[in-house]
């Protein structure tokens, strides 16, 4: 089974924390959707044939595409693939894009999830992120998906900024919670390089975020769902059982998937590729010659699984070690993650190595400190 990912890189106004690529002019949207068909043409190899089983609109704000430019390109999509039956089809939208008629058009064209940029249910931090849409909107959409037809819905929550007290952040996740909602993904606010949220905080017009609030409402998160009866399956992601992200799960497994639009990743097993994030340039390149390529080294293939299996509940296999890198590999990550589980941020349950509450804290740091040296010789 694979995936399919597509940036759609236009957005109405620029949050000030994003640092995906997109641009608030609409006026190349017309040439992009050919320049896509003809790149999904040209790569409709690279999975290999396998059945697809997710696809999953990105962005961007892909909300943004009239019906007649999301048609072609789902049609196309089964034209040239082999979608499953049931595939998951999601569609990342703003609050500010929904409405009744256009829910009803994305559920004729298939999408049957959708990922809402809620971000907060508070207007203060929605105008500090310079979000387009407000508080009555972040709940109306939800409500108004939902009569719709729409039951897989997962929205995104921001929390550790400085606007939003920890009152207010159990007031985010309980109204999410309220509504039915089967999927949070929740992320802490973070200060990307050369976005306008880090120059307006090394202006000093802006308050930079705390550390230890993001920490301090990260474990209040996930003692809220918990309660709440979410699976926390993934560092920033909480689902009603049954409801993962089919989509987000197949990169956290290791699957094939394919990028399609500037900006967009695929991914092998072996090797790695993403395109150039130039929305002129690759409407010109009519699909070809816009990825740049990286073969993945045996070490490279290993310290990716940790890192991705480290973010997961389940945790890291050492039978899957064993079974891809060798008993010497796995023998040295079981040493090597000795330490975390004897100061109690790493688990052994059965066959796998996990992370604790107080280690997901601290996730990309171990994960880091357990990668193996690009020169292993065991590998």
């Amino acid at each position: 089974m694979a995936g399919i990912y597509l940036h759609i890189p236009f957005c109405r106004q620029a949050c000030h924390y994003c640092n995906f690529h997109f641009s608030t002019s609409l006026n190349r949207k017309n040439d992009f959707i050919p320049a896509l068909l003809k790149e999904m043409q040209l790569r409709k190899d690279y999975t290999g044939g396998e059945p697809i089983e997710t696809i999953y609109f990105g962005g961007g704000t892909p909300s943004l595409l009239e019906t007649d430019e999301l048609n072609p390109i789902i049609d196309r999509l089964h034209t040239l693939f082999p979608v499953a039956p049931g595939a998951e089809i999601t569609l990342e939208a703003n609050p500010d894009d929904i409405n009744a008629p256009k829910l009803r058009e994305w559920r004729k064209a298939g999408v049957n999830r959708l990922s809402i940029g809620v971000q907060s249910f508070f207007d203060e931090d929605l105008r500090w992120m310079n979000r387009a849409h407000d508080a009555g909107q972040a709940a109306s959409c939800i409500e108004m998906a939902q009569r719709e037809g729409f039951g897989n819905i997962s929205i995104d929550l921001i929390y550790g900024g400085p606007t939003l007290p920890d009152g207010n952040w159990k007031a985010n996740v309980d109204r999410a919670v309220g509504t039915g909602i089967p999927h949070l993904s929740c992320y802490a606010l973070t200060v990307e390089p050369r976005t306008a949220l880090d120059t307006m905080i090394q202006r000093q017009k802006k308050q930079d975020v705390s550390p230890e609030d993001q920490a301090r409402q990260f474990l209040l998160l996930m003692d809220w769902t918990a309660a709440a009866g979410y699976e926390h399956y993934e560092i920033s992601n909480f689902a009603v059982p049954g409801k993962r992200s089919r989509h987000n799960s197949s990169y956290w497994q290791g699957k094939t998937y394919l990028g399609l639009g500037p900006s967009a990743h695929s991914f092998n097993g072996k090797s790695r590729e993403w395109n150039l994030a130039n929305n002129a340039k690759y409407i010109a390149a009519e699909g070809s010659a816009i990825a740049e390529l990286e073969v993945l080294t045996p070490v490279q293939q290993l310290n990716e699984y940790i890192m991705i299996s480290l973010r997961t509940s389940e945790g890291c296999s050492v039978s899957e070690i064993i079974r891809r890198f060798g008993a010497a590999a796995a023998r040295e990550f079981e040493k090597n993650a000795g330490a975390y589980i004897l100061s109690g941020r790493m688990r052994r349950v059965d066959d796998r190595l996990q992370l604790t509450r107080e280690g997901k804290l601290l996730a990309d740091g171990i994960a880091s400190e357990l990668f193996f040296e690009p020169s292993h010789v065991d590998l």
